[in-house]
This record gives C-alpha cells, structure tokens and sequence, in this order.
C-alpha cells in the first residue's frame, strides 16, 4: 500500500505539471539568471512588477493577471536566490512562450552609444531589497500606473457601470485605449536602459521582443470585463469599450523631440496638439539613442501622480436601412432645403423618414443616401426610389421583421406625403448595390408638357418613333452653383406621347439614369440638345413630372 501511494506521489509530480502546461495553467518554470540585473536596475528605477515582466519578455497572459502585491513579492524572492537557485514558483512564464531574446558577441559594435558615455547616467545595480524597496507603493516610472491602480476590480467595475449605464445592446465586445504619447518617451528610454544591461552579459534585446504595454493590459482586463459584462471579448465585436488616459505631470516631456525632429511634428486641423502618438512615435524613430540620451534620463524619473483616466467611451457599429419611398407632394425636398442658413421648408424626405428610425435606433446621427433624387416638386410614384440610412452608433441593434414592419407602419402613418416599403436591416458591403452600375441604370418619368404654338395628335406623333436619342447635356444653370461645368452624354431610350389639347401633352419617357428631363425638355437655353422644343420645333416647357419607376432591383421586395 505504502509503495503505490509513493508510485502515485511520484508520478503526480511527473503528470500534473504537464497536464497544467497543456490545459493553459501556468507551469513551474521562472526567470533565470539572466533577467536578473534587468529585475535589479527596473525596480531601483521605480518601475511596477508587469513592466518589469514586460521588459523581461514574459509572454505569459495569465502571469500578468497575478495581483500587483503578489508579483511584487514573487519578485523580491527571486532576487532573494542565489546564481545558483535559478527560479521561484511564483514567476511562471511559459503560457505562452517568452518573447524571443537573441544571443550575440560580446564585442560591442563601433556605433554603441555606450563608448562615448551617452549611457553614463544609467544607475548601476543595486541589491535586491534595495531595488524591491525602491519601487513598492511609487507611481511606476514606465506605464504611470496604468498597469497598477487601472487593472484593479474598482476601475474594471467603473468601467462596466458606464457602459451598463449607457443602455446599449451588444453580445460582445472590443476593448481599445488611448494612451498619452509621453508614455511612448518612457518606454523607449527603459528599453535602452535594459539593452544596456543586457548587452553587459552578451545578450541582445530588440524593441519589438518587449511585451508591448496595450497589449499587455489587454490581457489584464480583458477578462475582467468579459465576467462582468457577461459577454466575450472580440476583436471583431462591432460594439466599443474604450479608456482615454492622460498624464498632465509629464505632458511637456515630448517637446525635446519637436526640436530634435521639427519635420514630424505639423498642425492638423482636427487635432489640439502636434504631439498625438503617431508623430511621437515617428520623431522617436528618426532620432539617434545618443541625441535622445542627452534630453532624457534613462531610465525615466518616477512621476508623482497616477495617469487620468479622461474619459470611458461606448461605440456601437453602424447599422443600416434600406428601402423605397413614394414621394406624394410637389413641395417637399427629398433632404433639408436650407440656403444662408434659412430653412426654405418646414421638412424633406430624409427628415420624415429618419426621425423615426433616430427614435427607436437611440443613434446619434445619421446618413441618408438614395438611388439619385428628384427635385423639390417632383413626385416619386410606383414602386418607389430606393434609399438607405446609416445609423450612427445605436444603443440598439435587434430588431425582429414584425418590428420593423411596425416601424415602417409608423412611417407612413406619420405623413400623408410620403409612404414607405421594404424596410429592412441591411450590411454595409450590400448598400454598394444601390450605387452600382448608377448611369448604366434607366429611369421612366411622366412628364406634362405646354407649347406655345398649338399642337395636333399628328405633331407629337413623331415622338413615338424615336429611339435611343443621345443627348449632350452641359451642367444645368439651376445646379450649376452646385455641379461642376461638363457636357454630359445621356440617352433617351423611348418617348410614347399622349395628346391633351391644343397646348398640352403627356410624355412618358425611359431614359439613361442622370439625364436632366426639365432640360430636355425646354432646353435650358440651348444648353441640352436636343431637346422636345427643337424636336418639335417650337417653345416647349414642362408643367409637371413625375419618377415612374427607378429600375434598381434592390433592396430586396418584402411581402408587406
């Protein structure tokens, strides 16, 4: 009995670490040796356990979950041990592997910076505690704290009781961050405070093998959020959770590099200050490590004060809705009718459609586009223009086809001069079928037409013989405030007429989607031609029209 329960202790061992290594549970390795000075000169400097982990390329995502206090001490006991007592249980780094560390010569190339001095003030190492003192309960001197006060339960609970509080629907989300640029100014001079060190054994430490500080935050509260919002994490999620962070102590620490780099620095209209992260980013590139070293300490003093968590944004994706509209009256606009900021019209199209879905949508704004448009007294008859909005991040997303046929009741119940027909969700990529193929598209209007000269059946009869009748169109003058002067080619497929009176006669035309129909007709100077007026040789104008159809099959029909 006695030997099977050794048998069994002794393959426990051999077993569960493996075991624990496959299921994801960190493993029983730890740093070496080698990471040594590198733990020293980072904690002496005041810099918090993850970044000093970071620094040390530590790739696993569960060790950085660990809490600051337990890490802190899981570092101090590591350089507690002796060359010769490599490891501690508490450090485990192989969930997943260790980010890639290269070994080089030790012979120094001719451009170190350290052979002329420029890495002179970099402290030397110190003892463990000393070093484990220096950097317990201070703001860390890389991240600002952001990888301390900002991973803790309190701020993840803040962060979900804004979003909670903001009412959105969403089944999953993306976490982003902004981070002040200065952060990006501390990193670098750490790195080169650790390069240094890790040169002194022979080692080489690339910038790219350092854990980046987003992406380890990420893996920090990541799935801190997910427990308490109830939903995954992912990276495609179109539903928004982002931290801005700002750091006023340090704000003036990036201005060293507009002198340096003036080149990478240019106002941006829609930017407050020329040092966004991208241009710090780009300086730091450009700069040589002896001129950085000269306007910088490495590594970088400890702040005072915590990063300030500015603002917590939601953001959901765009959705989309389609349909078709009848346009019942001669005095509405399809979209706003404003001119010097005066409102000509008390409403649009646009307006009677989209309050409704603002309303129920909870979006923030929208965006209203259509298979072109017709003029203010202009109706739109038969099956209807196509049409689609985009709705600006909406608190809600779900919407059933009984709801939206509810909602495109509302629509047309609302107004008497327009209706609505085959609302429905749409994506993105599909409103590209709406605008496809635009001028190859035709169109069929009713147009009523006056003569000056009086008219018999037999006048107009020539009309009905036409075919494929191409027109050169310059601009009209009544869009010409608006359109750029070109001549356009458009096609009239075909013309049936119907005679009235002596003065009067309905057209019905098919033409090439684009083509100006009022300046077909009376010929806007000369400026279509030809035109009904030279066809029939005589003043013509148009009285009334009317859109037909626009043959766009899309959206898809609905059984309404």
């Amino acid at each position: 009995m006695q030997l099977n329960c050794r048998i069994v202790f002794v393959l426990s061992f051999i077993f569960f670490p493996f075991l624990f290594s496959i299921l994801g549970f960190p493993s029983m390795s730890s740093l070496t040796e080698k990471d040594r000075p590198i733990v020293q000169l980072l904690l002496s400097a005041g810099t918090c356990p993850r970044c000093v982990l970071r620094f040390c390329c530590v790739g696993s995502q569960t060790l950085y979950r660990h809490p600051d206090k337990d890490l802190m001490k899981d570092l101090q006991d590591f350089l507690k041990k002796t060359g010769g007592e490599e490891g501690t249980a508490g450090l485990d780094v192989v969930d997943p592997p260790c980010k890639r560390i290269r070994l080089e010569g030790t012979a120094e190339s001719p451009e170190d910076p350290n052979q002329n001095g420029a890495l002179a003030q970099i402290p030397a190492v110190t003892g463990g505690n000393a070093a484990v003192e220096s950097s317990a309960g201070r703001v860390c001197n890389v991240c600002l704290g952001i990888l301390q006060e900002f991973c803790e339960p309190d701020f993840v609970k803040k962060v979900c009781q804004k979003v909670n509080s903001a009412d959105y629907q969403f089944t999953s989300f993306v976490f982003s961050v902004s981070l002040p640029p200065q952060l990006s100014v501390r990193e670098r001079a750490a790195w080169l405070g650790v390069k240094q060190e890790m040169r002194n054994l022979g080692l080489s430490l690339a910038k790219d093998d350092v854990v980046q500080l987003k992406e380890a935050y990420k893996w920090i509260i990541h799935p801190q959020l997910a427990e308490e919002l109830g939903v995954p994490a992912d990276g495609k999620s179109l539903f928004e959770v982002s931290v801005v962070f700002a750091h006023p102590e340090t704000d003036e620490e990036c201005r060293f590099l507009a002198t340096a780099c003036p080149d990478c620095f240019k106002p941006a209209k829609n930017k407050q200050s020329v040092f966004t992260r991208m241009a710090v980013m780009k300086a730091l590139e450009k700069i040589k490590e002896e001129d950085f070293l000269k306007h910088f300490p490495c590594p970088p003093s400890s702040p005072k004060n915590l990063c300030d968590a500015l603002d917590i944004q939601c953001n959901n994706g765009a959705v989309f809705v389609a349909g078709r509209y009848n346009k019942y009256s001669r005095n509405l606009p399809q979209t706003p009718w404003i001119i010097d900021g005066e409102r000509k019209l008390e409403s649009s199209v646009e307006e009677l459609i989209s309050e409704h879905l603002m309303a129920e949508f909870k979006a923030d704004s929208f965006n209203f586009s259509s298979s072109g448009r017709e003029d203010v007294d202009v109706r739109t008859l038969g099956n209807g223009r196509p049409f689609a909005i985009e709705l600006v991040n909406p608190r809600r997303i779900r919407f059933t086809a009984e709801e939206m046929k509810r909602l495109q009741q509302a629509i047309n119940n609302s107004s008497d001069k327009i209706q609505v027909r085959d609302l429905q969700l749409v994506t993105r990529e599909a409103i590209g079928r709406m605008k496809e193929g635009e001028e190859e598209k035709t169109k069929t209007y009713s147009a009523l037409i006056w003569t000056d000269r009086a008219i018999q059946r037999e006048d107009i009869a020539l009309l009905d013989d036409i075919k494929e009748l191409k027109l050169d169109q310059k601009t009209p003058l009544r869009v010409l405030h608006r359109r750029p002067l070109a001549v356009r080619c458009r096609v009239i497929h075909t013309m049936s007429s119907e005679y009235i009176d002596e003065h009067h006669f309905r057209l019905h035309l098919k033409t090439q989607a684009g083509t100006y129909i009022k300046e077909f007709v009376h010929g806007d100077f000369g400026r279509t031609k030809p035109n009904i007026g030279s066809l029939l040789n005589r003043t013509a104008d148009i009285l009334e029209l009317d859109v037909e159809s626009v043959d766009v099959d899309w959206p898809p029909t609905l059984d309404n």
